[in-house]
């Protein structure tokens, strides 16, 4: 069995008010998104961690470093999240006053369009599959139950979550939210299988839940 704990980073100085942060602008934790974390870390404190994954950008590398525990984390480029290329750091009334239309495309399609000549959907499942597959494979050669934690970005972890769990990428900003330092559960009992959903979403942590509440 895999299982693997999904998070995003937690709030940010950049992340009031909303603003597009993709891969360029340095966005750092707050008092809350650290207090967040610290309550998440707490909620899977219980849990034996075989591996951390983390994006390099400081927000989640940060943010990792408070789960661990102590833990090594190892850090994957591929977990970066979504280019938004000139939508950086623009909130949404610039964008729709900058871009006139472009935001009505990326929602019609947004496997496909590159947001703000950035990246698409797809490009980003494209770097992602790889680092599944790895994980996928190193359970298989460990041939125990393993538990993975993997903190991302609101666009990353929902084109991941379209991938293991059959979702069509054109809906993956539809079908999935994840809030910051919020936790996600998938579960795999065979590596040919998609995952199972155990868990989506929840922040039951920030207000002092704590445990495996998904088993």
């Amino acid at each position: 069995m895999l299982t693997i704990l999904l998070t995003r980073h937690g709030h940010t100085d950049r992340s009031e008010p909303e603003q597009y942060l993709g891969q360029r602008l340095v966005a750092n934790l707050t008092d809350r998104g650290r207090a967040d974390a610290r309550r998440l870390a707490e909620r899977i404190s219980p849990i034996p961690l075989d591996r951390v994954i983390s994006s390099p950008a400081p927000r989640a590398a940060d943010t990792a470093a408070i789960l661990a525990g102590g833990r090594e984390v190892e850090t994957d480029a591929r977990l970066v999240e979504l280019d938004y290329g000139a939508w950086e750091g623009l909130q949404l009334d610039e964008i729709e006053r900058r871009f006139p239309g472009e935001r009505e495309r990326y929602e019609a399609d947004p496997a496909n369009h590159q947001v703000g000549g950035g990246e698409s959907g797809g490009e980003v499942a494209r770097r992602l599959a790889p680092l599944v597959q790895e994980i996928l494979a190193w359970w298989q050669a460990e041939r125990a139950d393993r538990t993975c934690l993997i903190v991302g970005h609101s666009s990353v972890n929902r084109v991941l979550l379209a991938m293991c769990l059959g979702v069509p990428l054109a809906d993956y900003r539809r079908r999935f939210r994840v809030d910051w330092a919020s936790l996600t559960v998938l579960r795999w009992t065979d590596p040919g299988d998609g995952a199972m959903l155990l868990l989506a979403n929840d922040v039951a942590h920030i207000r002092g839940v704590a445990g495996a509440t998904w088993d």
